[in-house]
């Protein structure tokens, strides 16, 4: 480990440059089909993540800094009792030198007393390795891509544009969270909006969040509902669009059928990593940023 390392909490004045090297070294693992044309809306929303993640769990966000630069990024969230992992990266030219692993530590060390933890990994073998020697099991997940083939959209969907200023609208959301997962998304969905998301609400059963077509986040109290909101996603999308649903762990086939029948493809993706109590993960499409 270099010598002039400094593993410290993230500040708010180094939002900007934890996003850059989180972006540096997870970009290679984003597929040209769905990075955001415009640079600046992907910086932003980056941002916007990073921030909102020091402002609510200050003690799970780390920072490795070399020579006086940051070099690595890890953030965690705590949420009702469940620890998540949200952002993992060491800048390239960094790789090697023993600070992943420095500053991963401290973050996973914050839901040491959680009762249960959630990690959505990539498919790099040293993050595999990482988490499933941090006591974690794996589940191995499948995604969905292509475009849609709109044809298939069935008619009668129940889902509907959600308002979190409503109060009915709130309790679906909490509910279900906390159904799938055993804790509620409550404290992140205004960020998710933020960054140019829309809500989508069955009453009473469960909810999605998505980016033009494609799910980031789905919960439901049962597969019906949840099928429901998965169609009502995907007719979001525009017209010719290409879109995407990931981390579909077993248990979650309803979520294969629905993009099966939009025509998408099948493949392999990162798997999850659990360990303790977290819910039964089904009806369930989780949050890349906020589990």
């Amino acid at each position: 480990m270099p010598d002039e390392l400094v593993i410290r909490q993230l500040l708010p004045a180094d939002v900007d440059a934890a996003e850059a090297v989180g972006w540096a070294a997870l970009s290679p693992l984003w597929p040209d089909d769905f990075r955001p044309a415009d640079d600046d809306v992907r910086r932003a929303r980056a941002r916007l993540r990073v921030g909102h993640l020091q402002q609510t769990d200050p003690g799970g966000c780390w920072v490795a800094e070399a020579g006086g630069e940051i070099v690595a990024i890890a953030l965690a969230l705590i949420r009702e009792g469940v620890w998540g992992f949200s952002l993992f990266g060491v800048h390239p030219e960094h790789h090697g030198r023993g600070i992943g692993s420095a500053v991963y530590a401290p973050a996973l060390a914050y839901g040491k007393d959680c009762r249960g933890g959630i990690i959505l990994s990539s498919e790099h073998p040293a993050a595999m390795r990482r988490y499933a020697t941090s006591g974690f099991s794996l589940r191995p997940c499948v995604s969905t891509a292509g475009m849609l083939e709109r044809r298939g959209l069935p008619a009668g969907l129940q889902s509907r544009p959600g308002d979190l200023l409503d109060e009915e609208d709130r309790a679906t959301c909490a509910a279900a969270s906390r159904f799938v997962r055993g804790a509620s998304h409550e404290q992140d969905l205004e960020a998710c909006l933020a960054a140019g998301r829309d809500l989508l609400v069955l009453p009473g059963r469960g909810f999605a969040i998505h980016q033009d077509g494609s799910p980031s986040l789905l919960a439901a109290l049962d597969e019906e509902a949840a099928t429901d909101l998965l169609w009502s996603v995907f007719a979001a999308a525009p017209a010719g669009a290409t879109v995407h649903a990931d981390f579909i762990t077993a248990g979650n086939d309803w979520a294969i059928d629905v993009s099966l029948r939009c025509r998408l493809a099948l493949s392999a993706d990162g798997p999850v990593f659990v360990r303790g109590d977290v819910g039964p993960m089904a009806p369930y499409l989780p949050s890349g940023a906020y589990l």
